[in-house]
């Protein structure tokens, strides 16, 4: 399979974790690419069983394209974790150079490295790591931007951004820090947090792409 159509594959999968469903247009969006090149990966992609597409409203992955897909974003995981672990880059560093490996790994590789890791379940910014069969569970979906004043938690996930991801370790933000919120201005002001590291002042553009605890 081409590197083209491995990407397909995980804009699908990542898509469909928030609705089964997904359009050409957010493929479009997410992938940037014209609308004409959705259409001829998608029926490339169903001719190979990788999807089921209907017309007019969009693409759901099959059993074979989200085994498939898992794969590719485990493969991704494990090498953030050995890059951010072991060679000491940052997460987004990491993050590029992992999109460039994945398409490189296989079956044998990934499960050495696995072993070498000690079997991480989670990404260096917090996304749980697909298993084996390609599904991926543990995904939170409350955002930081969602909490009230005095409500505490812990950072779990941070969207795959490459300026957020700098933004936030500038700030000294990790994955499974406890945070307590502060103070929040109004009409989409910065968040203030208060952590064992001392007060974080968070853009509120920034808290609505990190993912928190969903019990508080």
């Amino acid at each position: 399979m081409t590197s083209g159509k491995e990407d397909y594959l995980k804009a699908i999968y990542l898509i469909s974790e928030n609705h089964d469903v997904v359009t050409n247009k957010e493929l479009s969006e997410m992938l940037h690419v014209s609308p004409p090149s959705v259409s001829e990966m998608i029926t490339k992609l169903q001719k190979q069983g990788y999807v089921d597409y209907t017309a007019y409203k969009g693409s759901k992955m099959t059993r074979k394209g989200r085994r498939e897909a898992g794969k590719l974003l485990r493969y991704h995981a494990l090498w953030e974790v050995f890059l951010v672990n072991d060679l000491h880059f940052s997460w987004s560093e990491a993050h590029e150079i992992a999109e460039g490996l994945e398409h490189q790994t296989n079956d044998v590789l990934s499960e050495r490295l696995d072993d070498f890791l000690g079997h991480p379940d989670y990404c260096p910014h917090g996304d749980p790591i697909p298993r084996k069969d390609g599904v991926r569970v543990g995904i939170t979906n409350e955002t930081l931007a969602d909490l009230e004043v005095g409500d505490s938690t812990h950072i779990r996930r941070i969207v795959e951004d490459y300026s957020l991801m700098d933004y936030l370790q500038s700030k000294n933000i990790s994955i499974d820090m406890e945070v307590t919120v502060k103070n929040k201005e109004p009409y989409e002001g910065p968040i203030l947090l208060e952590t064992e590291k001392g007060d974080i002042s968070l853009s509120y553009k920034a808290a609505q792409q990190i993912y928190v605890d969903e019990n508080k």
